[in-house]
């Protein structure tokens, strides 16, 4: 009997796990956190899997390649290119068994104008909530605002808070860079990630990706917003 019991308090807890995912994220964002996570991770087999799910569920090809380009910034090229090479592999295994995936809408031109250094500083102050310069290496300064803040976050096939998500599931399985975890999950809700949707996510990464991926957000949710729900 007491197994039972136990057996059902799991069960439920899972079955209320999956509801708070379907009821905070939609299934294109689970898509791309699950994807940015698993790239991360250099899961490749993981990653085949989850982009035909993300796919099935409405992510369209652009989108994808957006979300894994723009986690260079993040995880390396290799990881990136690692990725990409993945996902084409599983475009081209649909197209094969007959499968359309929406090609979604590209990113649209920059103007000639446009100045990405103005623009990304203008970003990430808006994600760190106040102005950042990162004096110690101005180069490194200039990078993130002109190029990740500036050229990155421009490319508007993706909005903010989608790209919130991506960088916060794909910190999340990056050992020893809780840091720059609690900034970003911090950096989210400036960008307009709700609190349910960053709550939803830790038992989604525990589902689909695993438990120190988890338990690591789990960690940054808890310093910032004060809890682990």
């Amino acid at each position: 009997m007491k197994r039972l019991l136990i057996l059902s308090f799991l069960l439920t807890c899972l079955t209320m796990n999956a509801q708070t995912m379907d009821n905070a994220l939609t299934p294109r964002r689970q898509g791309l956190a699950v994807m940015a996570a698993l790239e991360a991770k250099g899961d490749q087999a993981g990653l085949e899997k989850a982009a035909s799910e993300a796919l099935d569920n409405g992510l369209t090809i652009s989108e994808a390649k957006e979300a894994l380009s723009q986690l260079y910034a993040y995880t390396g090229f290799p990881r990136s290119l690692n990725a990409l090479g993945t996902l084409q592999r599983v475009l081209a295994a649909r197209q094969a068994a007959g499968i359309h995936d929406d090609p979604g809408k590209e990113a649209d031109p920059l103007p000639a104008d446009y100045d990405a250094l103005k623009q990304g500083t203008a970003v990430q102050t808006r994600l760190t909530g106040q102005p950042f310069d990162y004096s110690f290496a101005p180069a490194t300064d200039y990078y993130l605002k002109a190029h990740l803040f500036g050229d990155i976050f421009a490319r508007n096939n993706l909005s903010f808070a989608d790209r919130e998500i991506v960088t916060v599931s794909a910190i999340s399985a990056l050992p020893g860079c809780e840091p720059q975890l609690i900034a970003h999950v911090s950096g989210a809700r400036n960008m307009g990630v709700t609190d349910a949707e960053l709550r939803a996510l830790p038992a989604l990464l525990e589902e689909k990706v695993g438990l120190a991926e988890a338990e690591r957000l789990r960690g940054a949710l808890k310093a910032v917003l004060g809890d682990a729900r």
